[in-house]
């Protein structure tokens, strides 16, 4: 039986934990990503997930983080060094094993340059990411799968919380599809315009980068929110497990280099 392995990717607002036997991922799960939960705490949550799917942690061989929010990873290392008696692979731009073209490679979020190498192995380049997470970020690999940079766009959530809390009369909404533009109540008015919005947002900036990129350039969707938005046209291929699978990568090349 393969060897068990653990990813988890901390994001500002969830973090995922995915568990792969060999190259299949098996179970995922997406907790809030708390800075105040102890290790302890967070302990009783992992070993719940992994009891739950009839999985010992005995089982777990190995464990790769990548995080955005420095306050929580150390809470993750403690926890994997205390319960499992393992050292993790904290991901960073030095151990990505790419060339970053940004100016301060240390910028680049750990999870934008996973994603770079994962859509590089899986589904070659030159290529954009777009992650809809808290924000949506564009990400463009060259030909040469050199990382070359990108956008940031405001998230689905943040704006909707903005629009939120600075009306007094709208109310809060679930994001859907929505392919009337002409709202006829109130909540049918702001989804239409999150969604088409959005989608406008998204479709543009792609064009743009594909004017400097080429227009061969494939485009890879993820993220919480990208699902929805994944047959706005603009996107070729979905992988809501982009980033996960690219932590397995990564970690996969490092008992490579070992041996």
């Amino acid at each position: 039986m393969s060897e068990m392995i653990i990813c988890i990717d901390i994001g500002n607002t969830n973090t995922s934990i995915g568990v792969f036997r060999g190259s299949e991922l098996i179970h995922h799960w997406r907790i809030y990503s708390d800075k105040e939960r102890t290790s302890d705490e967070l302990w009783v949550i992992l070993n719940t997930f992994l009891s739950s799917s009839n999985l010992a942690f005995k089982e777990v061989k190995g464990v790769v983080i990548a995080s955005v929010v420095p306050p929580i990873t150390p809470i993750f290392v403690a926890t994997i060094r205390k319960y499992l008696k393992l050292e993790p692979l904290v991901v960073n731009h030095e151990n990505i094993g790419i060339p970053i073209l940004y100016r301060n490679p240390s910028e680049v979020g750990a999870d934008r340059i996973v994603n770079a190498l994962s859509a590089i192995k899986l589904y070659g380049c030159p290529c954009i990411i777009v992650d809809f997470g808290t924000a949506i970020t564009f990400d463009a690999v060259s030909e040469s799968k050199e990382y070359l940079g990108g956008c940031i766009f405001p998230g689905l959530e943040i704006s909707l919380d903005a629009l939120f809390q600075r009306t007094a009369k709208l109310p809060k909404v679930d994001i859907e599809k929505m392919e009337k533009v002409i709202g006829e109540t109130t909540i049918e008015s702001i989804k239409s315009g999150v969604y088409l919005g959005f989608s406008g947002v998204v479709k543009e900036i792609v064009s743009k980068m594909k004017e400097k990129m080429g227009e061969k350039t494939k485009v890879v969707g993820t993220g919480g929110y990208g699902s929805i938005f994944k047959g706005i046209g603009c996107i070729d291929i979905f992988d809501p497990d982009l980033t996960l699978k690219g932590l397995k990568i990564i970690y996969d090349r490092s008992i490579e280099k070992r041996t």
